[in-house]
């Protein structure tokens, strides 16, 4: 299903002669094609819900004043907001990532306006998709499948909204443009209620990862669902759980079912993960669908170019999203993962020497991201690797925390254990041998690496070092702001500067811990008539 930008188009053709005026006005045109009927053809329908997925991979957005295109991708929040990352490149290029690391973005901040465009056109598609099909001649095991993709990718993009902006107006239907200013913004806690509910519903319809054909691999299923729940219901607690009221026993039980059903396992090689033949495979539980593209440069309409952005200036990138200090450092000595997060003049990237291709300038760590480093350092186009938004290592990690915090201390340590094996036994990253672009070495770890978690670790010592898992686990995969954020720790990860601008814009002083939010785009403040956040 590696497919973007899909034109669903309704063509009319009009084959009218020997008639006059008024019996044109007054008579349909045979043939015509309306928002009615176009679902009763199967696929139409895949195509109308295959737009809704398009979405997930817009990297541009509406520019200053709505006018040209910016990018916008999830590590601008998730890795440069957080204490993984510096923006990188040069100090003066693009200033609106760097405005959002210092929590001094405004209300034209472009990149949150792209973010706030692409994502409600998301949720007009699901919407539109979801209004249609309900009374759609087609089968319906189909008219089940795509009602749950809708309701997925629905939830999705306001799960995304939520974390960014704090609550948002809630739509279930397809809304015209003058219905917008009667519609307020809902609380934190009732979004998070919306997205738990698409999600359930969402479980209830979708197939399992099995169910599907191999040219279907990508789509929303039950586990990916069932993993989200278990995210939102993370987050809600550790920000705004007054609505939902979840517990860990949930976050518990629903990554038990996850665990249970068969569908996926651990990649036995973690090098391997990010590389193409890792798409889709028994660990990836939903991902980002790429195309290959030739293009270096203009408007995306296939391929990523989250690559060119977070690779070397001197040969195929643009320098940006440098892996920090503090996160090269929470690496314990010997961990392969380190070098299959990050690397430096001192390593050897796809084949060659990277000290040979390494840009003097434009790099504020001396780090740049491995995980995005696919392509042959001559190579600048737009990448066909997939982007991972839920792996089942995450599932684990979740099932972990949510073990710890109800007592199954047990339990916890063994899915660390399982998790700091399965890193022990990777490999170096890809083309780690000078001249073997494509070949994985042994890494030839001591023993003594990442030594098991024995029951000495307990209590808080405990959850310390699940969190520190996750970091060295996800690392530069966008995952860190949102963990910081949900336990609590992020205020004290940044600089005393940050920590007070992003203090001022937290949502209310009613969330269990405070919960620092970017700015509504102006456009949308003065037309839809919304409460802008605090702060801006």
């Amino acid at each position: 299903m590696k497919k973007k930008y899909l034109n669903i188009c309704l063509l009319l053709a009009l084959g009218i002669s020997g008639q006059s005026c008024s019996d044109f006005l007054l008579k349909e045109p045979l043939g015509k094609e309306t928002e009615a009927n176009y679902f009763n053809d199967p696929a139409n329908a895949v195509l109308a819900v295959n737009g809704i997925y398009d979405v997930l991979g817009w990297e541009e957005g509406p520019g200053f004043n709505n006018s040209g295109v910016t990018s916008n991708l999830e590590w601008m929040y998730g890795d440069v907001m957080s204490d993984d990352a510096e923006k990188g490149s040069t100090i003066n290029d693009f200033q609106a990532l760097q405005e959002l690391k210092d929590w001094t973005a405004t209300s034209v901040n472009d990149i949150a306006k792209g973010l706030w465009s692409n994502a409600f056109a998301g949720i007009y598609r699901s919407n539109n998709v979801l209004k249609n099909i309900e009374t759609a001649n087609i089968s319906s095991s189909l008219k089940t499948r795509l009602t749950g993709e809708a309701t997925f990718l629905r939830a999705y993009f306001y799960f995304y909204l939520a974390r960014v902006y704090g609550g948002v107006p809630l739509f279930t239907e397809p809304v015209k443009a003058s219905e917008y200013t009667i519609t307020k913004r809902a609380t934190l806690g009732e979004t998070l209620k919306f997205i738990e509910s698409d999600l359930k519903n969402a479980v209830i319809l979708l197939p399992e990862r099995g169910d599907y054909s191999i040219v279907d691999l990508g789509r929303a299923t039950k586990g990916a669902a069932n993993a989200y729940l278990a995210r939102v219901a993370m987050y809600a607690i550790g920000t705004d759980n007054s609505v939902t009221k979840n517990t860990w026993q949930e976050v518990y039980d629903l990554t038990r079912i996850i665990m249970a059903s068969g569908q996926y396992s651990l990649t036995p090689n973690y090098a391997e993960i990010h590389e193409a033949e890792g798409e889709n495979n028994l660990e990836s539980i939903f991902e980002i669908q790429e195309v290959e593209s030739s293009n270096s440069w203009g408007a995306i309409k296939t391929g990523t170019t989250s690559n060119i952005f977070q690779n070397n200036r001197s040969t195929w990138g643009w320098g940006f999203n440098n892996p920090s200090v503090s996160l090269v450092s929470e690496f314990e000595t010997g961990d392969p993962r380190r070098a299959c997060t990050v690397y430096s003049k001192d390593n050897v990237l796809l084949g060659t020497k990277v000290e040979d291709i390494l840009y003097p300038s434009g790099n504020m760590t001396n780090y740049l991201n491995r995980k995005a480093a696919i392509l042959k350092p001559s190579e600048g186009k737009e990448s066909g690797q997939n982007i991972r938004k839920m792996r089942y290592a995450d599932v684990l990690l979740m099932n972990a925390e949510a073990a710890a915090n109800i007592g199954k201390e047990d339990e916890a340590r063994q899915i660390l254990n399982q998790i700091r094996a399965r890193a022990k036994n990777s490999t170096t990253p890809k083309g780690s041998k000078e001249g073997s672009p494509t070949s994985y070495e042994a890494a030839n770890i001591p023993n003594t690496t990442l030594p098991a978690i024995t029951t000495s670790v307990t209590g808080k010592a405990l959850m310390e070092a699940i969190w520190h898992e996750r970091r060295v686990e996800f690392g530069m995969e966008a995952l860190r702001l949102w963990d910081l954020i949900r336990t609590g720790r992020y205020l004290n990860s940044i600089s005393a500067v940050r920590k007070s601008a992003a203090t001022r814009h937290a949502i209310n002083s009613n969330v269990v811990n405070p919960v620092p939010v970017l700015p509504i785009p102006l456009n949308e403040v003065q037309s839809w008539g919304l409460d802008q956040n605090p702060g801006y």
